[in-house]
């Protein structure tokens, strides 16, 4: 797959919550990256995946993928392939730590309570 078709459909369907079609749009693309890129699009899909966790209620993978999204994407920042990587870190983080704060059989309450704009992240591409 084309990276830049591949990325820019990769994150039409992240901002539409459609993380599991995110993950494989990306995962293609990240097969035939070069190794740089390769972490740029694991830690995208990494933190889609970690989103798809939330909705089926897994505290687990969501914590475990989305650590591992934040660290693969540090490197990419403030903006990387026209990507605000910096926005995508920041909401990323200050949702991890706020699920850190809660024990797995507490998730299903905290979804219940918790502003919808937290679980609706968006991937904001740069103006030019």
């Amino acid at each position: 797959m084309d990276a830049n078709i591949g990325l820019g459909l990769g994150i039409e369907q992240f901002n539409q919550q459609d993380f599991y079609a995110c993950h494989d749009t990306l995962e293609a693309v990240w097969l035939e990256a070069n190794p740089t890129e390769k972490n740029f699009y694991q830690g995208i899909l990494q933190i889609a995946v970690a989103h798809y966790h939330l909705s089926n209620h897994n505290w687990q993978g969501a914590v475990i993928l989305l650590g591992e999204g934040i660290r693969r994407l540090k490197a990419f920042r403030p903006a990387h392939q026209g990507i605000e990587t910096e926005n995508l870190l920041q909401t990323s983080a200050a949702l991890l730590a706020e699920l850190q704060t809660i024990t797995p059989d507490h998730l299903p309450q905290w979804l219940r309570d918790v502003e919808p704009e937290k679980l609706a992240p968006r991937i904001h591409i740069q103006q030019k």
